[in-house]
């Protein structure tokens, strides 16, 4: 079977033809802008729709030919939809902040641990989108009275692509109104205390179902066969698990600008420091922890404190400071990207700083304090989960060229081994699809 798998994060769209699971062919990339005012954080739902179809279009003929389509997206990505399917609202994406004070409403109304009872997380403002849609029904009345569907992203390119209305438990349990641990459907409560309607919430299908087929508009938008079935899809994190097995114990660490370490289980506990989310395919629960800013930690210290230095240069100092800590009295607090499981979010700050402290050790200070944040992870997950932790993790993102995986494990305890995959989203796409 060829399947088309497309990958939609914060910057870019990847897409690319699965044949029994495997690339064939090129992977190509179309990137986007993500749109930063003060505590908003957005991507104009007209430019991501054009980046998917451009990338689409570079795979030529064969994006024709394809039996099945699979997508996974970054989550959350929240969008209020007209009755046309056309979106009313920008993506409003995880690292937006607007919504603190409802946030902040929100919980004390449900009780938090009500609402990690319910959606297994906090509502987290931007990070658990129904704390999005809160703020939209307060500040933007009039756009969402013309509001007939609000979902992820997931949502509004199937409802561009096949028309259907729909979305994937992974993504319903970063949407804050799912009974994410019981996997039975939308919760009344949460959808009262947030004001939405049931009557806006997409159709909840399994990931690997078949939610509907590429409609003769959609085929013409997006360069595809009219009648080609789409799945419904899942958060990107929930494919790289796919591919990884989706045992329980399995873990997926994805390096990146935010560091994602997720757990597989078949008995999660809830935690205030963990999201905890459904897989997306039957009775199954993913465990994250999040180091928010890790790879942008280091982005961050290369354009304030090294900018003289090639990149070369400043990830080979890089490597001599991750082998092991160095004595320096300056510490760091790593939330350049505030914390993802803080309802009130932290910041980050040097410490320790004297007329002596050099760049280098504000540097080996950051690393120290990421490969902290990272191995404390460990206990927290082995609780929560339920489960034994596997010794063997899958290891994938974008920036392990630079090292930051084997800095972010450096604190590991005992004796680990680490396997990569590259393109673990796309391809875990094509567990989804029967093997023919």
């Amino acid at each position: 079977m060829n399947l088309l798998a497309l990958d939609v994060g914060s910057s870019s769209v990847k897409a690319a033809i699965l044949h029994r699971g495997a690339v064939a062919g090129r992977v190509v990339r179309a990137a986007f802008k993500t749109r930063y005012e003060g505590n908003r954080a957005e991507v104009d739902a007209g430019e991501i729709l054009k980046a998917v179809a451009v990338a689409i279009r570079q795979l030529g003929a064969g994006a024709k030919k394809v039996e099945l389509i699979a997508l996974a997206t970054m989550s959350p990505s929240w969008v209020a939809m007209d009755k046309a399917g056309r979106a009313l609202t920008p993506i409003i994406t995880h690292q937006d902040r607007r919504s603190l004070e409802v946030a902040v409403d929100l919980e004390k109304r449900v009780g938090k641990k009500r609402h990690l009872s319910i959606a297994g997380v906090r509502p987290i403002p931007g990070g658990i989108s129904s704390t999005t849609w809160a703020w939209f029904l307060q500040n933007a009345r009039g756009l969402m009275k013309r509001a007939d569907l609000c979902g992820h992203l997931t949502t509004l390119l199937h409802r561009q692509i096949t028309h259907a209305r729909v979305v994937d438990p992974s993504h319903a349990s970063f949407m804050g109104l799912y009974n994410t641990m019981k996997h039975d459907g939308w919760n009344d409560e949460l959808i009262e205390a947030v004001g939405a309607s049931e009557h806006h919430l997409p159709q909840i299908m399994g990931a690997d179902e078949v939610a509907g087929m590429v409609t003769r508009e959609g085929g013409r938008m997006f360069g595809l066969t009219h009648g080609t079935p789409m799945l419904a899809g899942c958060v990107d994190g929930s494919a790289a698990m796919l591919l990884a097995g989706a045992n329980p114990g399995q873990m997926v660490n994805v390096c990146g600008s935010t560091d994602v370490l997720a757990l597989c289980t078949d008995r999660p506990t809830p935690h205030e420091k963990l999201l905890t989310r459904s897989l997306g395919i039957g009775k199954m629960w993913l465990s994250v922890s999040t180091v928010a800013s890790s790879g942008s930690s280091l982005t961050w210290a290369k354009k304030n404190l090294f900018a003289d230095l090639s990149e070369k240069e400043f990830y080979k100092i890089i490597a001599g400071l991750a082998g092991k800590p160095i004595a320096t009295t300056v510490r760091f607090d790593p939330y350049l990207a505030g914390d993802r499981t803080s309802v009130e979010q932290r910041q980050a700050g040097f410490s320790g700083l004297t007329l002596s402290s050099t760049r280098e050790d504000m540097l080996a200070a950051i690393i120290d304090a990421l490969a902290k944040a990272s191995a404390e992870r460990l206990p927290l997950l082995q609780a929560a989960g339920g489960v034994k932790l596997s010794r063997r993790v899958m290891m994938t993102g974008g920036v392990q060229e630079g090292g930051l995986n084997g800095l972010l494990t450096r604190d590991w305890p005992g004796k680990w081994t680490f396997q990569r995959e590259d393109e673990a989203t796309l391809r875990g796409l094509g567990r989804l699809a029967p093997m023919r």
